[in-house]
């Protein structure tokens, strides 16, 4: 059994009957709509997020009810729009291995089909009342895209410090996988604000632990979902290597921002600039801040009673910063 199988083990039902319901929900009037919502759904990832929201749920309730399910809709159906929108945004033609939306269909179907996908989402939780839960998943949007825009807007002069770089993080990749853990709380136990924003907090620290293991993806050779260098290539300005700016020399300054901003392209100098950042410390200093946030996270997960479902999330926390992808 891999290690996603065995963290879905004590939600396998929850799961499958899930899925079902996601797989109905998408059905439409339109022809067009139905054949990309059918190949959405026939080429979806590990479902890391619902399953958050389901072992989160059973974990501090023992439970899950129709308000779990469409929670567990709602953070799938935005997070893929985020997604085909991401292509189009990115320009990029596959996603996990598969052709993207706005390759097969063209990039005015992939923004309107990723229009739809939020729109639905958000009537799901409206047309039930579900007013707490559209709250928190608003909030992430709103703060994804926010994150977006900041690390745009820093790119463009590498003037990110470590503060700035934690913010876009928090706010790119942590917010979801935060927005996650709370609705399986705030599912189940709604009127517990402590708790949920205790689960909250334990999402949003995995999802820095996460961010920060993807930006190590960068300096090593191996299976990995991104080739080496990438982050150098697009002018991303990550843990490692600010770490790297923020020890250097003046001279050695220099020379590494005028690497990463007009000599991306040239193999050669991208991989003296990680070989350079090696040297400096860069990957030990992430790494620490890495297992800080898991360590982090941990401490939460111990202040409740022993189940499977924290034993699942135990592991899940664990996967996310020992993945080899």
């Amino acid at each position: 059994m891999n290690i996603v199988q065995q963290i879905k083990q004590p939600i396998q039902n929850e799961m499958e009957l899930f899925e079902k319901k996601f797989r109905n929900s998408m059905t439409t009037k339109v022809a067009l709509l139905n054949r990309i919502t059918y190949y959405i759904v026939n080429r979806k990832g590990k479902q890391m997020r619902p399953m958050f929201v389901f072992l989160v749920a059973k974990m501090v309730d023992g439970e899950v009810n129709e308000r779990t399910y469409r929670g567990a809709s709602v953070i799938e159906l935005i997070h893929t729009a985020t997604l085909v929108h991401d292509d189009v945004v990115d320009d990029s033609n596959k996603r996990r291995g598969f052709f993207s939306l706005n390759a097969l269909w063209k990039n005015k179907i992939a923004v309107l089909v990723g229009d739809y996908l939020l729109a639905k989402g958000l009537l799901l939780s409206i047309d039930n009342g579900d007013f707490d839960l559209l709250r928190i998943i608003s909030v992430a949007v709103r703060e994804m895209s926010e994150g977006e825009l900041l690390q745009i807007e820093k790119a463009r002069r590498l003037d990110i410090t470590e503060e700035v770089y934690y913010e876009i993080i928090r706010q790119k990749t942590a917010t979801l996988i935060a927005a996650c853990c709370s609705l399986g709380a705030a599912a189940v136990k709604p009127d517990d604000a402590e708790l949920i924003e205790k689960m909250r907090k334990f999402g949003e620290l995995i999802g820095m632990a996460f961010q920060i293991k993807d930006d190590l993806f960068d300096y090593t050779d191996g299976p990995i979902g991104k080739p080496t260098g990438i982050d150098i290539k697009e002018q991303k300005m990550t843990l490692p290597l600010i770490y790297a700016l923020n020890t250097s020399e003046p001279k050695e300054k220099k020379w590494l921002i005028n690497s990463v901003k007009n000599h991306n392209e040239d193999k050669r100098r991208v991989k003296e600039v990680i070989a350079f950042v090696k040297q400096k410390g860069g990957l030990e200093y992430a790494t620490a801040k890495m297992v800080e946030y898991q360590q982090e996270a941990l401490n939460i997960l111990r202040e409740f009673p022993e189940s499977t479902y924290r034993e699942a999330l135990f592991t899940m926390v664990n996967y996310v910063i020992e993945r080899k992808k």
